[in-house]
């Protein structure tokens, strides 16, 4: 066998599996794993069903459901182990399982369709609702007749193609012999559009087109927002998966290199690194170099390390090209345990969704013994099948979760729009639910709580930093976007640079009006310095506190919610930042793994920690805790992880963030009141026959109109009043 082989063709049970779908095991030496999508999770019931079916095979197969991502992943260690009845489970349960490549990107066909079902959907409701006002304002014979016809001519291929995601749900569990919330939604339409047909073709009764349509119209705009928040949580892993380089170049013995893919590197393989690459692995080294870790850690400076130093993989190299002994395989690097970190995260189990799930399981069931018992009822009282009939459908289109299911994505709407005009970008609509039962806060320190400045107590002429800037606006480098900011602090006018060249570790020259110029680290101080013709004049960068940093501290202190520090960076800077804050519960040097471990005691401990942070390393801390911030000048990897991004360089906004978290937790306990009040007054009419489909769609379509209408009371103008305004010492320079 060549040395090469991929090993994961060795792992027990992954033989059983097609080849495409084999390559995509996962092996840690240990347990075998299998990520697989499936679209058809649209629900919580979904979770139970899927994982309990597969642990009934009893085949050496766990299934763990991750109702975020829609994603199942198979996991198994034991030799008899078999995949593919897992598989096979899954697909007799009604759903369509794909393998999943984690490192792949793509698109989003399932949010394109929902998207162009929602817009179809609208597009008939509006234009058969027309119609039918014209019905209900007194036409009658052959006008009527003929408004009905138009009517089906429009509603009926429009619910032909938007109706399809619930229907082929509900065809798929009731081909499992099952049950989910898409079954008595998907039999309300189809008997509401067939007996509103059969009234158009026989010329008596009314029609109900409208009520089948504008139901699909409501239930599709649930589905979408939820289909959306779903998809930004599966981002952040995405993307962390991109960040890792998919082949690198191993040193041969011959001295020359090969490429080899990330994977197959092996521990003690040497590697050759190019300036402006990402290490692959945790490595080691073999002689001095610079790197940026910023998105390791957050911290802007460049990082020189020694010889013999460990580097951990995601790391920037400044200078090269240099050469790296691997430490550990991809599988086991400092990339790769944040992206385990973050899909564990991702996947815990919350009480609500415990919940839900339980509630979803009965619901239908619930639904269609209601229906069979009025129609029962009514048949034995008398009525023909017609009235009996339609009596069920009224019932059926009334008991539709339309108000319920909208009394929170509604809310999440209007706290979204609101938020969006302060500067918040909300990624999670969750997130307010959780936002507001946080009882502390914890911050990240550099690029969260500060940010570099160049000192502006520092005697630096004019023209040396307008030169300086001329050379930084080239790059960007945290730091020389500090120069840059001095400088348009100044109002200065930047020359123009003549032969630019930047030198990663080293800093950027050129020429200005003839005179060769160079701004880089500074010899003999904290900082930067440029460099003209000869001379070094100093450029001292400082950290300050980042603006309303001390304002939000401030007003989460008046809210009784204690404030911790949570940072990479060594003890001196964070006491530093801590005092000036007044902040007595920090800590310094914490890896990834260490601060998702501090939250995750936290939470043990009953704690609900709102975590505020910008770095690599925060990735996995912003999944853990039970709500997360980052600024928009963040690592990606924490912009995507994150619930909540503050687009603004003020971080006081962020306060209002979690009032408008607790006024949207109020009025998503009046919605459930209002969906709860409707259902205890509609449903008991419709069974009883004193509500016909078309005023089981009214009535359905008036709930939902009156739970949006008290949500968007949140889209009102925030409150002009800010919290405490930053005191002078958030302004003052910090020592780096």
């Amino acid at each position: 066998m060549s040395c090469c082989a991929d090993p994961r063709a060795q792992i027990a049970g992954a033989d059983r599996l097609p080849p495409e779908t084999a390559a995509l095991v996962a092996y840690d030496g240990r347990h075998a794993t299998l990520a697989l999508f499936v679209p058809e999770i649209d629900c919580a019931a979904c979770i139970g069903r899927i994982e309990e079916r597969v642990r009934a095979l009893e085949v050496g197969v766990a299934a763990r459901v991750n109702f975020t991502r829609r994603t199942v992943t198979l996991a198994w260690s034991r030799p008899d182990a078999d995949p593919t009845r897992a598989i096979a489970a899954l697909r007799a349960l009604g759903y369509a399982p794909q393998p999943l490549d984690t490192s792949a990107g793509g698109a989003d066909p399932t949010g394109r369709a929902l998207m162009l079902a929602l817009a179809v959907a609208g597009f008939g409701a509006m234009n058969v609702m027309l119609m039918s006002v014209a019905v209900w304002a007194g036409a009658d014979g052959a006008t009527a007749h003929f408004l009905n016809w138009f009517a089906a001519l429009v509603a009926l291929p429009a619910l032909a193609y938007s109706a399809r995601p619930f229907l082929r749900s509900a065809f798929a569990a009731l081909r499992a012999r099952s049950l989910n919330m898409d079954v008595p939604i998907s039999l309300a339409i189809v008997l509401a559009a067939g007996l509103s047909l059969f009234h158009t073709v026989s010329g008596e009764g009314e029609t109900y087109f409208d009520a089948a349509i504008t139901l699909t119209f409501f239930l599709l705009a649930g589905r979408v927002l939820d289909h959306l928040t779903r998809e930004k949580a599966r981002s952040a892993v995405r993307h962390l998966a991109r960040l890792t380089p998919a082949t690198a170049h191993v040193f041969a013995e011959d001295g020359g290199t090969r490429p080899v893919a990330v994977g197959e590197i092996e521990p003690g393989a040497s590697l050759n690194i190019a300036a402006g690459e990402r290490l692959p692995v945790d490595a080691r080294l073999t002689a001095a170099s610079t790197f940026d870790l910023s998105l390791a850690t957050g911290e802007s400076r460049p990082v020189d390390f020694a010889a013999g130093d460990e580097v951990l993989a995601g790391a920037l190299a400044l200078t090269g090209p240099l050469r790296i002994t691997a430490l550990r395989p991809a599988a086991e690097s400092f990339l790769a345990t944040v992206g385990t970190l973050q899909r564990a995260a991702e996947e815990a189990r919350s009480r609500p969704a415990l919940i839900a799930d339980r509630a979803a399981r009965i619901y239908a069931p619930l639904v269609h013994l209601l229906a069979a018992i009025t129609f029962l009822a009514w048949i034995v009282a008398g009525a023909g099948i017609h009235a009996s009939l339609t009596t069920a459908i009224a019932v059926l289109i009334i008991t539709c979760p339309c108000a319920l299911g909208l009394a929170v994505p509604a809310v999440h709407v209007a706290a979204c729009e609101r938020l969006f005009r302060l500067g918040l970008l909300i990624k999670d609509g969750a997130a307010l639910e959780r936002l507001n039962a946080i009882t502390e806060v914890a911050f990240d320190k550099t690029g969260t709580l500060t940010t570099p400045q160049i000192d502006p107590a520092a005697p630096i002429a004019d023209e040396a930093l307008a030169i300086a800037a001329a050379l930084a606006r080239h790059s960007t480098h945290p730091m020389a976007k500090a120069v840059v900011r001095a400088a348009e602090a100044r109002i200065l006018a930047l020359p123009a640079v003549e032969d630019l060249r930047e030198e990663r570790g080293r800093g950027i020259s050129g020429h200005v009006a003839g005179e060769a110029v160079f701004l880089g680290a500074a010899a003999d101080t904290t900082g930067l310095a440029v460099t003209i013709s000869g001379t070094a004049v100093a450029l001292p960068v400082r950290e300050r506190l980042r603006e309303g940093a001390a304002a939000l501290v401030d007003a989460l202190r008046r809210d009784g919610l204690p404030v911790a520090i949570l940072s990479g960076d060594k003890a001196p800077a964070v006491e530093a930042v801590a005092a000036r804050l007044g902040i007595a519960d920090w800590s310094a040097g914490l890896t990834a793994a260490d601060k998702t471990h501090y939250l995750a005691a936290r939470r043990a401990a009953g704690a609900r920690v709102l975590m505020v942070g910008d770095g690599l390393n925060d990735g996995p801390a912003l999944s853990t805790a039970h709500a997360s911030m980052a600024p928009a000048d963040a690592s990606d990897v924490s912009r995507t992880a994150a619930d909540i991004v503050l687009t603004g360089e003020d971080l006081a906004v962020a306060h209002e963030a979690i009032a408008t978290a607790r006024s949207a937790h109020r009025l998503i306990i009046q919605n459930f009141a209002i969906a709860a009040g409707y259902n205890a007054i509609a449903i008991p009419l419709a069974v009883m026959g004193h509500a016909s489909p078309l005023a089981a769609a009214l009535a359905m379509s008036t709930s939902s109109i009156l739970v949006t209408l008290n949500a968007l009371r949140l889209a009102r103008p925030a409150r002009t009043a800010r919290p405490a305004a930053p005191r002078a010492v958030g302004q003052e320079a910090l020592a780096a």
